[in-house]
């Protein structure tokens, strides 16, 4: 191999390859790998929107308090704190 590729910073060896390739040409359970979730779960029926926030320490360090008080996470308390102000 001439580049040194990485997978999580290890390296790849040529016997991983071979095995991948072995594995590819076997097939794949279909079924199997759409049972495999991908990216974190949804929060309903819905597709849900990434929204980027920036706050200070302070604000950060009050809602994790919060957060923690509550046994919520902080993503959590932000939604229901969102929630609250729209209403």
């Amino acid at each position: 191999m001439a580049l040194k590729e990485t997978i999580n910073g290890a390296p790849v060896t040529e016997e991983q390859i071979a095995a991948w390739s072995v594995e590819a040409e076997v097939g794949y359970d279909v079924d199997d790998l759409k049972k495999r979730g991908r990216g974190r779960p949804g929060r309903g029926a819905e597709p849900s929107q990434v929204v980027a926030l920036r706050l200070t320490l302070k604000e950060l360090a009050a809602i994790d308090a919060r957060a923690q008080r509550e046994g919520k996470t902080r993503s959590e308390v932000i939604r229901e704190a969102l929630v609250a102000s729209a209403a």
